[in-house]
């Protein structure tokens, strides 16, 4: 997920690692922790995999980090990818996708929509089958649970509906006429 999230945020602009885990912190609080120990390791092993390049120093002498085009085609695959993961981090890591939305096409967000809304359907319907439990706190969080699920979901269908409206809008557009 760090990596989606660092490769997303350098798409904007070059930043060096402490500014890197500032934005990470300040955009991703809801989705993702950052420390140190996470975030240069991580951009010595992008630099080796020439993901990211070294593109000057700043004024304290820190390594300014730039995307490259192989960065920019890497991020992409993997903001195409579903791993196999717990339900946490799959919601997590669909909100980091979400919150790069700007950087893919019209047709990938509506892929990433779909496949999300899938999973929640998914969800949802094996969470109806299960007994509610009978411990009030549990019970309580139970139907929390499941009213988030059924937020989130009423929240993927309309943004998946807007997203194909966007999409038909802009092939229905006549061609200019020379």
């Amino acid at each position: 997920m760090f990596e989606i999230a660092a490769l997303g945020l350098l798409q904007r602009e070059p930043l060096h690692g402490y500014r890197l885990k500032q934005q990470l912190e300040m955009f991703m609080s809801g989705c993702i922790s950052a420390n140190y120990g996470t975030i240069y390791p991580l951009l010595r092993r992008l630099e080796q995999q020439g993901a990211i390049a070294v593109v000057g120093d700043g004024v304290s002498n820190r390594k300014i980090y730039s995307l490259t085009d192989q960065g920019r085609a890497h991020w992409q695959q993997k903001m195409m990818e579903h791993p196999q993961e717990s339900w946490v981090n799959a919601r997590s890591r669909f909100m980091i996708k979400f919150f790069f939305f700007e950087y893919i096409e019209p047709k990938q967000r509506i892929k990433l929509l779909a496949n999300r809304l899938i999973l929640c359907r998914l969800r949802l319907e094996d969470k109806e089958t299960q007994p509610l439990p009978s411990d009030p706190y549990q019970a309580e969080a139970w139907s929390w649970f499941e009213n988030m699920l059924r937020y989130e979901i009423n929240w993927l269908t309309q943004m998946l509906e807007e997203e194909q409206t966007k999409l038909e809008a802009a092939y229905s557009k006549p061609a200019d006429k020379p």
